[in-house]
Order: C-alpha cells, then structure tokens, then sequence
C-alpha cells in the first residue's frame, strides 16, 4: 500500500505545489510526474537491501532464469526512470518505458499471491487488489506519458 499511498499523496502534494506558485510543478501531469518518481524510490530501493532483495527473489516466477539479477535490473530501471521522469525533455519515453516495466512486473506480484509469499516480513498484497494498483500505477504512467 505505499507504493500507493506515495502516488496519490505525492500527487495531491505535489499538485499544491504548483498551485502555489512552483512553476516546475504547475500542471497535473508535472504533479504527476514526480509523485510516479516518489513512488518509484519507494519501490526501487527494496530491491537492493538484503532481506527485501531475496524476498523478491522468491516473487519471481519459478520458469525464469537469474531473479537475483531480474530483482536487480528492475530495481535499476525502477530509479533510473525516477530520475527520467524529472527531466522534461525525455519525461514522456521514461514514462512509457515505466508503464511497460510496471506490465511486465505484474507476473511477479501475481506469483507471489498465489504462493502466498511475503515481502518485507509481511503478507504481499491480494491479488484482487494489487491488480486493481497495478491498473492505477500503469494508468498514471500512461497519463504521464501522453
């Protein structure tokens, strides 16, 4: 819930930033810009602590090679395109890079469910909510992208 949280409280944050006169922030999609980044550090760093990493380890699913590595590279991809995502003039690609990471992440979230697997010493989300996430975070990357 707080790669969520951070998205939608980072957003309405950010939001009243540009409202009150952060030229940079003043728009909804540059709002929602840097909420995605917000979220994307939240989600990102994980990936390289210790117990986190091998908890994601576990996640990914049985039939693909290396998920030390795979936890590793989306890590990067992660918060590089956090960064991306703040600077304009390639803000659009690395959004739309994101929502495809975001699609291609999801087989993990669903393994991870279904094995009932925990991350971070709890519970992953349920998979009828982590989709309904998925959509919301796929969404914004999307909205941020057009």
């Amino acid at each position: 819930m707080v790669p969520f949280f951070a998205l939608a409280g980072g957003f309405v944050v950010f939001r009243l930033i540009g409202l009150v006169g952060v030229d940079v922030l003043d728009g909804w999609q540059s709002a929602l810009r840097a909420a995605l980044a917000l979220m994307l550090v939240f989600t990102g760093i994980p990936h390289f602590l210790p117990g986190w990493r091998d908890d994601m380890a576990a996640m990914i699913p049985p039939r693909l090679p290396r998920p030390r590595m795979l936890v590793a590279v989306t890590g990067v991809l992660e918060l590089g395109g956090a960064v991306a995502l703040l600077v304009p003039p390639v803000a659009r690609w690395a959004a739309a890079g994101l929502a495809l990471l975001m699609l291609a992440m999801f087989p993990a979230n669903v393994s991870a469910a279904r094995r009932g697997l925990s991350l971070g010493g709890k519970p992953v989300t349920p998979l009828p909510q982590r989709t309904v996430m998925q959509i919301v975070f796929v969404g914004a990357a999307v909205a941020a992208a057009v």
